[in-house]
């Protein structure tokens, strides 16, 4: 038992001094299950004939996106195709404009009941990219969608290319993931040899393994399902007649399109059965050979001839496939931390997505690991969208492994938290030569828990805080640089651990801005995620000993708590002025419509999300010291500070009631927010931590 209780963490103890050991086994066993990854089957749809008018979405006025579908007769792949994009579900607009190359068939007559179609009939076969680029000719769309026929779409398909293209600003060609309908993957992405032919990356695998799953730089996407913005396909003259009737019109643009400084992305989100071979027949087929895919190879050769000395860089056909799929990528950094992060419940997860996000504008490919390979979702999913590798069960066997056999590719190494550090610290350095191992505290665990002890005069959490103190100078000691979020904890180092490499990067945020003023706005709230134990503290002190000083001046003040996992003591608060709210999707209302954000919190280190998070909004705060510690804030012109009961609620009224006051102090947590915490600051210390 002694053994025990020297691993239990602070919060663990307290749970189980306070709600006995039922209640802590049955936390712990939550904690420590891995959320196993589940494979997304595909949805085939299987219609009979005859086929009923399909109503395609209204487009409206603007769609964002123009889809251009070819087609040469197979009527029952179109009407498939066209029935998918009625199920999809997604909320991007769009028009549909179908190109009809089959001048002597009977589709465009049978398409003619079909609501919010266009159909384009061709007076004698084109081919296909004669007939695209008559299509995109006809389109509307902020993008063009190529489409082909033999495809049905899966839900969020085309949501995923569009918010490629918002949040890449240098995204000019998004490409889908290709899925054959019996689940095996076709395509991830292509890839060009030297030779001038290609391969579909990833063809014939299970499409959920890590690797094919992330947003990348490919080599060209396919034409089967491709998203282009509109002006920059018109300023490229579309596709190349060169490539005429068909094949390598598709790579052909995606190189033009990197030479006109634009990026091409392959968008696993994306998803779309594509039945292959449909009309033009497969490689290995005698026909296909002396019809359409002949001009395979021909086009090949004039590929080549035109891109020769672009693809003088690339490797041989087969040769180390896995650098090949991502040539664009410079620098690759691993981060592991001990769960998946999920901005939207904390701020070290929002920190840590947006520091991912800050590598990649600095030229790193970024690969994440939760130290059990746990796979929740939405949260990976929004990782891989964005570009971030996720490793995960069952396709990862453990992390040793991983570092075994990949360690030698990372030019960086995150460890987050001091657990993570402790578990990986040793492997990193021995399998990870030539990268920098970093030590990302978040906060300082021993700094925390400290502070405690002296709150509560507990002996063993002292002891335990001891431990914790020689555990992570242990692990600075070992890292070539530690992270640290306050200033406060850079002066504790360097008395603590002296000439260690201890650098600032503090949380990171995007400013919203205020979207409300002081009238507009009612009620004050508190926001923190209760498996942080300083929250809870925080919550039950302002409800038991400031909030009654509050209500006996205005008894109509309504105080909201956000946060996962409220415990029952929390919980019991709930009442006419209380709302125990727990875990919000979406907390921006709450930081547009409140009027006051609360920080009452007694012990904790680090910097307080929950505050950033309020500046961010324009939304003024009233804290005590130890909320504040570290964050540039002065009190009265960027926030009110407080320690005792009665203080705290002078201030809580006294800001309730003032809107200059509140405007004044809107406007002076903003400006420490563009100061100090904004991607601009954040970028300016990761540059002089990994350079340009």
């Amino acid at each position: 038992m002694t053994h025990l209780m020297s691993r239990l963490t602070t919060r663990a103890l307290h749970v189980l001094r306070t709600e006995g050991p039922r209640v802590l086994m049955k936390k712990l066993r939550r904690r420590l299950r891995v959320v196993a990854f589940r494979p997304q089957a595909p949805r085939l749809l299987r219609l009979t004939e005859p086929f009923p008018a399909l109503e395609l979405p209204a487009p409206g006025e603007s769609p964002r996106a123009s889809l251009i579908i070819p087609t040469c007769g197979q009527f029952s792949f179109t009407h498939h195709c066209l029935a998918a994009l009625c199920a999809c579900g997604d909320t991007t607009t769009f028009e549909v404009i179908l190109v009809d190359d089959e001048p002597e068939g009977d589709t465009a007559a049978r398409l003619a009941g079909y609501g919010h179609l266009g159909v384009i009939r061709n007076s004698r076969n084109l081919g296909f990219v004669h007939s695209c680029n008559r299509g995109a000719a006809q389109a509307g769309g902020e993008f063009l969608v190529f489409l082909n026929n033999d495809t049905q779409v899966q839900p969020g398909w085309l949501d995923s290319l569009r918010d490629t293209f918002d949040r890449q600003p240098q995204a000019g060609l998004v490409g889908s993931r290709l899925i054959y309908p019996d689940g095996r993957q076709q395509e991830a992405g292509g890839i060009v040899f030297r030779d001038g032919s290609a391969w579909n990356y990833g063809q014939l695998d299970d499409p959920d393994r890590p690797e094919y799953s992330y947003l990348r730089e490919p080599d060209y996407v396919s034409g089967a399902a491709l998203a282009i913005r509109r002006d920059l396909f018109e300023q490229l003259g579309g596709f190349d007649p060169r490539y005429a009737p068909a094949y390598y019109e598709d790579t052909d643009l995606a190189f033009r399109v990197r030479a006109a400084g634009q990026r091409v992305y392959y968008q696993p989100g994306s998803r779309v059965l594509h039945f292959e071979g449909v009309t033009a027949g497969r490689d290995g087929d005698a026909g296909a050979q002396m019809g359409m895919k002949r001009f395979q190879a021909i086009n090949q050769h004039q590929f080549l001839d035109r891109w020769r000395e672009v693809l003088a860089g690339h490797g041989a056909r087969g040769e180390d496939l896995e650098r090949q799929k991502e040539r664009q990528v410079r620098r690759r950094a691993l981060v592991v931390d001990l769960y998946v992060p999920t901005p939207d419940q904390e701020s070290g997860s929002l920190r840590l997505v947006n520091l991912f996000a800050l590598l990649g504008e600095l030229g790193f490919k970024v690969t994440f690991a939760a130290a059990n390979l746990e796979a929740p979702q939405p949260y990976v999913a929004d990782l891989q969208r964005q570009g971030v590798e996720v490793l995960y069960r069952p396709y990862i066997k453990s992390l040793a492994y991983h570092l075994r056999a990949r360690g030698g590719e990372y030019d960086l190494v995150i460890l987050s938290r001091a657990d993570t550090a402790a578990r990986f610290m040793a492997r990193a350095r021995k399998y990870c030569p030539r990268a920098r191992l970093i030590f990302d505290t978040v906060d300082l665990h021993f700094l925390r828990e400290g502070r405690l002890a002296d709150l509560t005069g507990d002996p063993r959490t002292r002891a335990l805080a001891e431990r914790r103190r020689q555990e992570e100078l242990g692990l600075i000691a070992q890292a070539d640089t530690t992270l640290v979020v306050s200033a406060v904890e850079r002066d504790l180092l360097a008395r603590e651990a002296p000439g260690a490499d201890v650098r600032l990067l503090s949380n990171i945020h995007r400013l919203p801005g205020r979207r409300a003023g002081f009238a507009e706005r009612r009620d004050i709230f508190f926001i923190g995620a209760f498996a942080h134990p300083p929250n809870r503290d925080a919550v039950l002190w302002f409800c038991r000993d400031i909030l009654p000083l509050i209500l006996a001046e205005a008894p109509a003040m309504r105080f909201l708590v956000i946060g996962a996992e409220p415990p029952a003591e929390v919980r019991a608060l709930a009442g006419e002025a209380v709302r125990i709210l727990g875990h919000v999707p979406d907390v921006t209302p709450f930081f547009d419509g409140c009027r006051l954000s609360l920080a009452p919190l007694r012990y904790g280190a680090g910097v307080k999300g929950k505050i950033n998070q309020s500046l961010a909004h324009g939304l003024p705060v009233v804290a005590t010291n130890q909320a504040v510690e570290g964050m540039f804030l002065e009190d009265g012109r960027s926030v009110l500070v407080a320690d005792t009961p009665a203080d705290f609620a002078a201030a809580v009224l006294r800001l309730y009631r003032d809107p200059e006051l509140w405007e004044r102090l809107s406007d002076g947590g903003l400006a420490v927010m563009e100061a100090h915490f904004g991607f601009t600051a954040a970028r300016r210390a990761l540059v002089d931590l990994v350079g340009e």
